[in-house]
C-alpha cells in the first residue's frame, strides 16, 4: 500500500530534530570537495580525464585533423606511451589480430595476404618522439629522416610476435609504408635487425606519389595488391589512413597512436 501524503510528510519531519532543525546522524551528510586549480582552470584529475578523451576521440576517428598534442596533454601523452597502458593497448590489438589470422580458411595458393603498416605498427619510433615532446612538436620531416637513416627502431614487441605468428600461418606479408623509396635500403636494415623477415614485398612512397595523402596511396597500392590476385584479409596500422579507403582488407586493426595524425 502506498503511504499518504500526509504520512510522508510525517516521516520526513521526523528526520529532522525538532528543536534545532539540524539533520540528525543517520541521514546523509552534504559532501564537500577542496578543489585545488590548475593553469587553465582545470583540476588535475580534470585535466587527466579530457586528454584521456581526447586521445579515445583520435583512436576512434572524431577528431578533426591534427598537427600537434595539445600542451596541455603533453605530459599524459608521455605518461601514456612510456607507461604500462600503451603497452597492454598494442597487447590486445595483437592478440585480436592473431585471434583473426587463426580463424580464417587459407586456399594455400599462395594468395592470401596481410598488410602492415611500418613506423609505429612495426617499428617503434618511441626514442625519436621522446626527443620531440611526444608530439608537442609539429613534425619536422628533416629532423625525422636523420632518425630513420639511422636505422636504430626497435620493433614493437607485441606486433613482432604478431608477424611472426601470420607468417607461420601462410600468409604473404606485404609491408606498406609511407617512406620514402629513398629510405628503402635504411628500412630493409632496421626491420631486419628489428627481426622481421620473409616479407612478400616492400612498398614505398614513389616520385609520383609524393604529393598524395596517406589514405590515397595506401589504398592505390593496396588495390595493385589485390590486381595481382591477392586476398587481403588483414590490415594492421596506427594511422586510420592505413585502414581506410579501397581493398582495406577483411578485417583491419588499429593500433594507438596519440602522438601524430596522418591524414
Amino acid at each position: 500500500m502506498n503511504p499518504s501524503p500526509a504520512l510522508f510528510l510525517f516521516l520526513l519531519l521526523s528526520a529532522i530534530n525538532p528543536s534545532t532543525g539540524d539533520e540528525i546522524l543517520f541521514l546523509p551528510r552534504q559532501l564537500i570537495s577542496h578543489h585545488h586549480a590548475v593553469a587553465g582552470g582545470d583540476e588535475p584529475a580534470d585535466l587527466q580525464l579530457r586528454c584521456a578523451s581526447r586521445r579515445f576521440a583520435g583512436e576512434a576517428n572524431n577528431l578533426a585533423p591534427w598537427k600537434a598534442v595539445p600542451s596541455e596533454c603533453g605530459g599524459y601523452v608521455r605518461e601514456y606511451m612510456t607507461g604500462k597502458a600503451y603497452g597492454y593497448d598494442l597487447e590486445i590489438a595483437a592478440s585480436e589480430s592473431a585471434a583473426f589470422a587463426r580463424s580464417v580458411p587459407l586456399a594455400n595458393d599462395g594468395k592470401d595476404a596481410w598488410v602492415f603498416d611500418v613506423d609505429e605498427t612495426l617499428l617503434s619510433n618511441l626514442p625519436y618522439y621522446a626527443d620531440h615532446g611526444f608530439g608537442l612538436e609539429l613534425f619536422n620531416g628533416g629532423e625525422f629522416d636523420k632518425w630513420v637513416e639511422r636505422a636504430v627502431a626497435p620493433a614493437v614487441k607485441y606486433s613482432l610476435n604478431l608477424y611472426m605468428e601470420v607468417l607461420s600461418l601462410g600468409f604473404k606479408i606485404f609491408l606498406l609504408t609511407g617512406r620514402s623509396e629513398a629510405h628503402c635500403a635504411v628500412t630493409i636494415a632496421n626491420l631486419k635487425t628489428a627481426g622481421f623477415r620473409d616479407w612478400e614485398r616492400l612498398i614505398l612512397r614513389g616520385a609520383s606519389d609524393q604529393r598524395k595523402s596517406a589514405k590515397l596511396f595506401k589504398s592505390e597500392k593496396r588495390s595493385e595488391i589485390a590486381a595481382d590476385g591477392y586476398r587481403i584479409h588483414g590490415n594492421s596500422g596506427d594511422q586510420w589512413s592505413d585502414l581506410l579507403g579501397s581493398n582495406a582488407g577483411n578485417r583491419s586493426f588499429k593500433l594507438p597512436n596519440p602522438m601524430y595524425y596522418i591524414p
